[in-house]
């Protein structure tokens, strides 16, 4: 066994585990009830297969091309940051969504009044 061999059924391995972590991603956002549930697939088992998916691709250039493709590490970089930063950020806007559309404006709470900001300019 070369290790051309082994590099293809590396390959072969990335692609099929990042095949079927995107599957199930997939069927998480499709098929579970609430948002909280439906953004776990997503933003954790699509995540896991695009990253895959993509180091396998890494790999297909880096020995087959010859050349370092850095436009997958980057895409790998991107993505394994803003997944979980977008997961994060549409969790905590989720509550006050949901009161909003529950109650209207009488579901959302009393913001206290702040005082009016003063003109800072040198006058």
């Amino acid at each position: 066994m070369n290790i051309d061999s082994v590099l293809e059924y590396l390959m072969a391995a990335l692609l099929l585990t990042g095949g079927f972590f995107a599957i199930v991603g997939s069927y998480g956002l499709f098929k579970l009830g609430s948002f909280e549930k439906r953004l776990h697939g997503p933003t954790k088992a699509t995540t896991l297969g695009v990253g895959g998916i993509l180091i396998a691709s890494m790999l297909f250039h880096l020995f087959w091309s010859e050349a370092f493709s850095l436009r997958e590490l980057l895409i790998t970089l991107f993505l394994f940051i803003t997944a979980p930063v977008s997961a994060l950020m549409m969790m905590r806007a989720h509550p006050a969504a949901a009161r909003a559309a529950a109650g209207g404006a009488a579901g959302r709470k009393r913001m206290r009044k702040q005082p009016a900001c003063r003109d800072r300019g040198g006058g």
